[in-house]
């Protein structure tokens, strides 16, 4: 399968400037990024491209993991060979600096997202930020019409789906040692919410 062959989104392709210009300003020079769900893998060969002193990490659940791989023999020259994640499954027995992901948290289970969470913290170098893009809810309300229909789609389609609320995203975050740092618009009415993880107090067990 050549490039012109592998499926692509046109939403990736749109909003993978914006995400780099966020993502420039807050990782460090050097160091490891994990991103969870890459997808057509468009984001995870941009961003490596541009980040070069960044060892991106991409992963997929199994039925998609071949067609991301073929995006990264191709497009991704010197890149880390991605991975096969499932957020409730097995991961990494590694650290990162820092992990990422994109239109993830609106298509799994809600249930999945505290799993996510606490396993992030358990790999997040101290210091390191856990980076969320996607449309959120703010409070249980909508931010957008465009955002309402969305999730109204969403449900439609699966019950287990939907644009989630960044007030419960934040509280599960707290819980497991991740601090809210910072809420950054995006074009077409998404947020990356960004989450720092905190060095335990003393005499913190």
């Amino acid at each position: 399968m050549n490039a012109n062959e592998l499926p692509a989104s046109p939403a990736a392709e749109r909003n993978k400037q914006p995400i780099l210009d966020v993502l420039q300003s807050r990782l460090p020079r050097e160091g490891r990024v994990l991103e969870i769900g890459s997808g057509t893998g468009q984001h995870a060969v941009y961003f490596a491209r541009h980040l070069p002193g960044i060892q991106w990490l991409a992963s997929e659940m199994p039925a998609h993991l071949p067609l991301l791989g073929a995006r990264i023999n191709q497009e991704g020259d010197g890149m880390l060979r991605p991975i096969e994640l499932d957020v409730i499954g097995d991961w990494p027995d590694q650290s990162f600096d820092a992990i990422f992901t994109a239109n993830t948290l609106h298509i799994m289970p809600w249930s999945h997202t505290p799993v996510l969470i606490e396993r992030v913290s358990n790999r997040l170098v101290e210091g390191g930020e856990l980076i969320i893009y996607g449309p959120f809810h703010d409070g249980g309300r909508h931010t957008s019409e465009s955002n309402r229909q969305f999730d109204r789609m969403l449900r439609s389609r699966d019950g287990d789906m939907g644009v989630r609320d960044s007030a419960e995203i934040i509280r599960h975050a707290r819980d497991h040692g991740l601090s809210a740092t910072a809420d950054i618009a995006m074009p077409a009415n998404n947020r990356i919410l960004v989450f720092g993880k905190v060095k335990p107090e003393a005499g913190d067990n």
